[in-house]
């Protein structure tokens, strides 16, 4: 058998194929915690490729831009998953995967997959007062809940978006006690009781060993 280096493969004008890599498309606001599992795990054949994180504040983009990227870079990869949940899409990203021939990840959210996608169903019966944050959106408060609001404007529009919530809940992926003090300033902020859950990576971290096995 002969192989071909990348240098040889790129120069002849044939398509590079990287045997027995995996690539991982994710939404940018999931990038530390994919990163993390990977180097905790030695799953160095999965390459990362993230889409902007501030999609969420447009999920109508989403699919294009998901379906762009897999059309893209699949020929060089031995499969492609991508690291979405709904996200707000409407089902849409779903179907566009299925099209696409490539798996995506379980669950209505972020928050649903990160406490486990059977165990935030069961909690939603009784949880539905509840304002959900992430490691990532409590370091990224600011930038995608308080300014995208115009909270910083007209912080009177707290209680018109908030009045119907009782809690926050910070969702933490890690034992930051720094996280954990931003995430009671924003329950503060809100104007909402604070609770801390460790939840850990979830099923993403499932997942995640999943698509490394394959």
């Amino acid at each position: 058998m002969v192989t071909l280096d990348d240098d040889v493969l790129t120069e002849a004008g044939l398509p590079l194929v990287r045997a027995g890599r995996v690539l991982l498309l994710a939404c940018g606001a999931l990038a530390h915690e994919i990163l993390a599992l990977r180097q905790i795990n030695g799953w160095d054949h999965l390459d990362l490729q993230c889409l902007p994180a501030n999609l969420h504040l447009y999920p109508d983009r989403i699919t294009a831009e998901v379906e762009r990227v897999v059309r893209a870079r699949r020929a060089d990869y031995a499969g492609v998953f991508v690291l979405y949940a709904d996200c707000g899409t409407g089902g849409l990203l779903q179907a566009k995967c299925k099209e696409l021939g490539v798996e995506m990840l379980a669950g209505p959210h972020c928050y649903s997959f990160f406490e486990g996608n059977d165990l935030f169903l069961a909690k939603s019966e009784t949880e539905f007062t509840a304002f959900y944050l992430t490691d990532f959106l409590v370091r990224q408060f600011d930038a995608f809940v308080w300014r995208p609001m115009g909270l910083d404007r007209h912080p009177d529009l707290r209680d018109m978006y908030f009045g119907n919530y009782t809690k926050l809940v910070y969702q933490a992926q890690t034992n930051d006690p720094a996280l954990d003090a931003k995430a009671q300033d924003c329950a503060a902020r809100l104007g909402l009781a604070y609770e801390r859950r460790f939840t850990g990576y979830g099923d993403l971290a499932v997942e995640m060993a999943r698509m490394a096995a394959v």
